[in-house]
């Protein structure tokens, strides 16, 4: 029986969920498999390898969203998930909101992002 669950995200666009993840200080790996319980594994487009023995992975669907999928109990285990992955969205949202802006040409325009919990 698998552990692994999948959740839908609002997630499009891989590089900045990558570069999301670095910066967070996250090592990432491209097409391979999610650790999960007892030695399972799961392919991924894209993996957060995580301390531990569990991992983060997202997998791109027909309409351009990635869906998260890990063994949440098992992630659990060393970190706060609900945390943690807030903390990924909440970074992925920040750096797709300045690709955006910079891609609109708006290089030299202020923006605020405020963030709240």
């Amino acid at each position: 029986m698998s552990h692994f669950s999948t959740l839908r995200t609002k997630i499009t666009d891989a590089a900045i969920l990558k570069s999301s993840l670095q910066d967070l200080g996250i090592q990432t790996k491209t097409n391979t498999d999610v650790r999960g319980y007892n030695g399972q594994r799961i392919r991924a487009d894209l993996v957060a390898v995580l301390d531990g023995e569990y991992d983060l992975g997202w997998s791109q669907n027909a309409d351009g969203t990635y869906d998260l999928i890990a063994d949440l109990w098992g992630v659990a285990k060393k970190h706060n998930q609900t945390e943690l992955i807030n903390s990924i969205n909440q970074k992925y949202a920040v750096n797709k909101t300045l690709a955006e802006v910079q891609r609109s040409g708006l290089q030299n325009a202020n923006v605020k992002l405020v963030v709240q919990k």
